[in-house]
């Protein structure tokens, strides 16, 4: 069994970024911030469905300190400048037995790279390992790139489209 908390790997994007896809850790809150601080203000309203400028250290910690067992999160991390930079994330959060929700994010610099797909393909992988059956993701519409993410993620995918939200459905088994 996968030791989420633990996960690490490495990709290559197409333009030949290398990245650690890694469990996050509580010492990443800063760099949470600073990621948050490099994405569009349509970036931030395509993932949480409403203008964001910042967010409260409730929110915060919400993202930062998870149990790896009901919430599991992995970020990608570059090398900036000899620095490490938080360039996306993923999540699921456990919302019934067997079923989980599933959120991405990609610095805008970073997009179109396919990090997106990537950071889908392990969560998938743990989520399964875990005993989860389905991911389930609320996208809105005209967020195109995370409806492609799903489509291409190999997994079966089930939509089903209501007022203003894509309800997906992506099955694991």
């Amino acid at each position: 069994m996968v030791d989420a908390a633990r996960y690490s790997a490495i990709e290559v994007l197409r333009d030949g970024l290398r990245v650690e896809i890694r469990a996050l850790r509580p010492d990443d809150r800063g760099g949470f911030a600073e990621a948050a601080g490099h994405s569009s203000p349509e970036s931030l309203r395509r993932r949480f469905f409403a203008p964001r400028h910042s967010f409260t250290e409730q929110e915060v910690a919400f993202f930062v300190d998870v149990d790896f067992v009901n919430h599991v999160a992995l970020v990608a991390v570059a090398e900036e400048g000899g620095q490490s930079v938080i360039i996306g994330g993923g999540r699921y959060i456990l919302v019934q037995p067997g079923q989980a929700e599933v959120a991405l994010t990609v610095v805008d610099q970073c997009q179109g790279q396919g990090l997106g797909g990537r950071l889908m393909h392990h969560l998938s992988a743990i989520a399964r390992d875990s005993g989860i059956r389905e991911l389930i993701a609320e996208v809105l519409p005209e967020n195109i790139p995370m409806l492609a993410v799903f489509k291409k993620s190999g997994l079966r995918l089930d939509t089903k489209r209501e007022r203003g939200v894509v309800h997906v459905t992506l099955h694991l088994v």
